[in-house]
């Protein structure tokens, strides 16, 4: 009797369904922060000139990827604040809170007058924007993924937790296109003055349809259930440190990637709308395999769907990367970007659902949320700027390829040892 009691509890048996526009409003702080990252990288030197300018482009360009760096410092600190309200007062709200941050943070970058026009207050404000905006990414994927875990359909939660993989990458697809089209039909000077301002304030457009969906959403925190103080749950610690080091290796291979363009332009000598091309091609790559590693680790499993494609990731990186170097045309850069990237999304869109799910319910925003912020922070905002570093070192063209099978393999062991989450009942 007590069993069949348990089965019939509302928000255990019968999650809220979610529309696809609620869908989409819940994947929109994912998406709007990788749009955000590809336009900012794409128009660093633009962002540069107006808020730092010097007589030395690279001076500019340095202060300006400084400026985009100081964001992931504040990531672990919105992910531990918004992640504890996720986890007492529901995620709800905290998805409230931290998208509208976000937009203040984007729309105010976009709008803050360049340092010809304020002087001083011009960098202010823009590493002001940037640390805001930093605090509300940290927040916004933990109560975000914790959603649509809990509201998915019990067979289907690896599907509907790809979805935000899924909008991440559709974001870079179309940050990489709005980067081919401005170049192409503006000039240096319209670029400067407000071509990367139009950038940011088209991904800035999604967020007031955004929010107002997600204040449609149902709560899926059961409040008697909210954490309460200093409650310690066994087994978690292992669940964090191995699911820090999944993320952190997809993290790695990830930005890899988004910089492949980069290294085929500046190492190699491949035009420049080609690197724009490889990054849409990546962003696609992961459109269409997020979701089918979702329904395959529905089917059988999250750790064969996380474990085989990265292996085979591992086995192909570093002779996708010498064909490359060895024949530098666009042909090949679009091949390998695709390639790479879709077996790599096989793998990542699974593992966002098996850390969350291996999470208690009283601890899964703020865990997840905390995890995946530093992650991104130590290895997202610094993958590119080690490869370019190491790539200056070593002066081997193949050394992107090494990093990323160094992460792959510390990736690899943390999977192995990670157990198996797809559930047979509801959490």
């Amino acid at each position: 009797m007590r069993e069949t009691s348990a089965r019939k509890r509302p928000e255990r048996e019968s999650p809220p369904r979610l529309s696809g526009r609620q869908i989409a409003a819940i994947c929109a702080g994912n998406a709007l922060e990788f749009y955000d990252f590809v336009v900012y990288a794409i128009f660093a030197g633009q962002i540069g000139r107006a808020f730092f300018p010097s007589d030395r482009p690279s001076v500019s360009l340095l202060a300006s990827l400084a400026t985009f760096g100081v964001g992931f410092a504040t990531r672990p600190l919105g992910a531990l604040v918004i992640g504890r309200i996720a986890d007492r007062a529901g995620r709800k709200p905290a998805m409230l809170l931290s998208f509208s941050l976000i937009g203040v943070s984007v729309g105010g970058l976009a709008l803050t007058p360049s340092y010809a026009t304020i002087g001083v207050v011009a960098p202010v404000l823009a590493v002001l924007f940037r640390l805001l905006q930093g605090f509300a990414l940290g927040g916004e994927v933990g109560p975000s993924t914790a959603l649509l875990l809990e509201s998915a359909p019990i067979r289907r939660r690896g599907l509907y937790v790809s979805l935000q993989a899924m909008s991440a990458d559709g974001a870079v697809m179309v940050a990489g296109l709005i980067g081919v089209l401005l170049s192409t039909m503006l000039d240096a000077a319209a670029l400067d003055a407000w071509g990367w301002r139009l950038a940011l304030l088209t991904g800035l457009a999604i967020v007031p349809f955004a929010l107002a969906a997600r204040r449609t959403l149902v709560e899926t925190l059961a409040m008697e259930e909210a954490l309460p103080p200093r409650a310690v749950v066994a087994d978690t610690r292992r669940i964090v440190v191995l699911g820090l080091c999944m993320l952190a290796a997809a993290t790695v291979a990830n930005y890899v990637l988004v910089y492949l363009g980069t290294w085929a332009t500046t190492t190699l000598g491949v035009v420049q709308s080609s690197a724009f091309a490889s990054v849409m091609l990546v962003g696609l790559g992961g459109v269409l395999c997020d979701p089918l590693s979702g329904w395959l680790s529905d089917r059988f499993g999250r750790r064969p769907v996380m474990i085989v494609p990265a292996a085979v990731l591992a086995v192909l990186v570093l002779p996708t990367f010498w064909w490359v170097a060895h024949h530098p045309t666009p042909n090949a850069l679009y091949g390998a970007s695709t390639l790479l990237a879709g077996v790599l999304d096989l793998s990542t869109g699974t593992i966002l659902v098996a850390v969350a799910e291996a999470l208690p319910r009283a601890r899964r925003a703020g865990g997840f949320a905390l995890i995946y912020a530093i992650a991104i922070s130590a290895f997202g905002g610094s993958t590119q700027f080690a490869v370019a570093g190491l790539i200056r070192f070593t002066r081997d063209p193949l050394t992107p390829a090494y990093y990323m099978l160094a992460a792959l393999a510390v990736g690899l062991i943390a999977m192995w040892r990670f157990p198996e989450t797809r559930p047979d009942s509801p959490v």
